[in-house]
């Protein structure tokens, strides 16, 4: 899957919610933060460092959401959480690892909040979609990549949050998500074919 057919299937998500969405409370949220992977086992590595490590990647999420089902004390949401890390560094002590790699994921899901029109609200969300790994096409050292440089996957979501309210229109949210996706081509092998990608971040949240 290229990042052309990625861009156009966040499209169609978007605008499949948002053509109905005239007499629903609608949301537009920017976040800011890091995506954390954990260290991996290196089969056949050198005993003196065998892992393959991942720098904690500066990471943007624009997510639409619109209100769907509400009661007194609760309110569910469908939400298209579009997340990007554009540079994802790697390090490891075998040749043939990329310099890095950028990440894109959506995953459409739906999120159930707490105390919805009082003061702070939390939440959890649940969902599933799609990813995109674009490999770097030079090595850690260097030279020109022989691997794969465009990898696809399949990712489920994961995610709890807290808002709190600043004005009529505004609210302040902090939240973790945890992008379980596939793994990108590393030259490497880890003996893993998922990763846990967390990303904890904060932002402003738009309600129109």
């Amino acid at each position: 899957m290229s990042l052309k057919h990625l861009a156009i299937g966040v499209l169609v998500v978007v605008c499949a919610f948002v053509a109905p969405a005239a007499a629903q409370k609608n949301e537009l949220s920017g976040i800011l933060g890091r995506t954390f992977i954990a260290d991996q086992g290196i089969s056949g590595a050198p005993s003196y460092d065998p892992y393959l490590r991942f720098g904690e990647g500066l990471t943007f999420e624009v997510n639409y959401a619109r209100r769907v089902l509400e009661g007194n004390l609760w309110s569910v949401a469908l939400e298209v959480p579009f997340v990007v890390d554009p540079v994802e560094k790697v390090h490891s002590e075998q040749d043939l690892t990329p310099k890095q790699y950028a990440s894109f994921f959506v995953t459409p899901a739906a999120r159930l909040s707490v105390f919805p029109e009082q003061a702070v609200s939390p939440w959890v969300s649940f969902g599933g979609g799609f990813g995109y790994f674009h490999e770097s096409s030079t090595l850690e050292f260097g030279e020109a990549n022989p691997g794969k440089t465009g990898t696809s996957t399949g990712v489920l979501q994961g995610g709890v949050g807290l808002d709190v309210r600043i004005s009529r229109h505004f609210t302040l949210r902090g939240e973790g998500r945890d992008f379980w996706s596939g793994v990108p081509q590393l030259n490497v092998d880890t003996g893993k074919s998922r990763e846990h990608n967390i990303f904890a971040g904060g932002g402003i949240v738009w309600h129109f």
